[in-house]
């Protein structure tokens, strides 16, 4: 059955629930919430699940929500949406801008926002449930939609380790989608690799604190971790092959309460970035070499502490099956629309470790959020190789939020078009 054909049944009434969808979307973007955090979200999702008839689990994997929806015979789809924020202050000027302050894992308070889009991925799938719940006669099999915690930090792992494989049907096929810093209606995704490998460590260096007017006496970790974090630069520009992606970032530091006063300890916080398991292991040893051997060299009476906070493996779409979902989102939202992205990106999350626990094909897609005609003059090739201009908000950016309209309907439809080739209906 023709994909479109599939799908065009599944977006009966869609339209006049936009509305309630753009409310359910502002509400969320305007009380986010940190990693871990997500109580009030996923109590609004288990709400409007059960509204939709679905049968719905809640607080798995800590503040995870699943809704299962059986409409007869045939596949088992798991569709998924992250719900999580970041400690970011948000300065988009919109109306329901965030003003929210939570408390972080460090139990440090800080601002709170949606600068990445998980707001809107929720109100996607929401969308897409929605639909399937009020079209039931237009397709069968099951639906497991997974509205998961935390991705960047082990909100899937903690979903797994909590019976996630033995509590739901067993799904055939994995399909998540993130919202991107493109224009709205464009739609992309690659078989292969889609996104790097993310590993991330604290690191706490040991000095011996004193009276700024005597250096001499102290061993100064703020000068040990300067070192470290210049040199960690070098692994990247002289350790790993210019053939091979990876990224090393000191996204924290910190260290010390006063100008005049040398501090006993120093705290780091290290993002990396990878796309092959060989270079992945080379960087990880060798952050370690380094900054124990910048603690020797700056003589430090203790071992540098060095942390590992979370791993997340690479995010691959199978070939097959990547196949087949571009062809849904191509025959759904046209040729013009639809990419093949020439490399994955190195962002990284936790979406492939449900594809990987069932031993299944899984596939991932990029839509864009941001008004066309921010993209003006723009040349999309030049995006696709070398990144945003500057005047557009990225990801993670305190001025970053994607138009709701119409990305809700297109983030909507295109979970629906990329499921509905497992969900056909099945005639006796």
């Amino acid at each position: 059955m023709n994909p479109t054909a599939q799908v065009t049944p599944m977006l009966a009434g869609l339209d006049a629930r936009l509305p309630e969808l753009r409310a359910r979307y502002e509400d969320l973007h305007a009380h986010p919430e940190l990693s871990f955090q997500e109580f009030r979200t996923a109590s609004i999702v288990a709400a409007d699940l059960k509204q939709q008839g679905w049968d719905v689990t809640e607080g798995v994997g800590g503040t995870g929500v699943v809704g299962v929806l059986a409409n007869g015979a045939g596949p088992v789809v798991l569709l998924r949406a992250d719900m999580d924020a970041l400690p970011v202050a948000e300065e988009t000027g919109l109306r329901y801008a965030s003003t929210a302050i939570g408390t972080d894992a460090e139990g440090n308070q800080v601002p709170v926002m949606h600068a990445c889009g998980h707001d809107m991925h929720v109100t996607c799938l929401l969308g897409a449930t929605g639909q399937l719940a009020a079209t039931r006669e237009s397709w069968c099999g099951t639906v497991v939609a997974v509205f998961q915690p935390a991705e960047e930090i082990g909100g899937a792992p903690a979903m797994i380790a909590d019976g996630f494989l033995d509590r739901f049907p067993r799904a055939e096929v994995c399909l998540g989608q993130h919202v991107q810093s493109a224009p709205v209606g464009m739609l992309g995704t690659r078989a292969g690799a889609v996104m790097a490998a993310s590993d991330s460590l604290r690191i706490r260096l040991f000095g011996r604190g004193g009276h700024g007017a005597r250096p001499d006496l102290t061993v100064d970790p703020v000068v040990m971790a300067a070192a470290i974090v210049l040199r960690l630069q070098t692994i990247v520009a002289r350790e790993v092959s210019p053939t091979d992606p990876a990224v090393v970032t000191v996204g924290s530091i910190h260290g010390g309460s006063k100008e005049n006063i040398i501090p006993d300890t120093v705290d780091l916080q290290v993002s990396v970035r990878s796309m092959n398991p060989v270079v992945r292991e080379r960087v990880l040893s060798s952050i370690e070499r380094i900054v124990r051997s910048e603690a020797a060299a700056s003589g430090a009476e203790r071992t540098p502490e060095i942390t590992p906070v979370y791993s997340l493996p690479m995010t691959v779409n199978d070939i097959d099956t990547t196949l087949t979902v571009l062809g849904a989102l191509t025959e759904t939202f046209g040729a013009d629309r639809v990419l093949t992205l020439p490399r994955p990106f190195t962002g990284g999350e936790d979406f492939s470790t449900f594809g990987t626990a069932l031993g299944v094909p899984s596939v991932f897609w990029y839509f864009g959020g941001t008004d066309p005609a921010q993209f003006e003059g723009v040349d999309m090739k030049s995006v696709l190789e070398n990144g945003l201009p500057d005047h557009i908000p990225a990801n993670h950016s305190p001025r970053y939020a994607p138009l709701p309209d119409p990305t809700i309907r297109i983030g909507t439809i295109a979970l629906l078009a990329a499921a509905a080739p497992w969900l056909r209906e099945i005639r006796r």
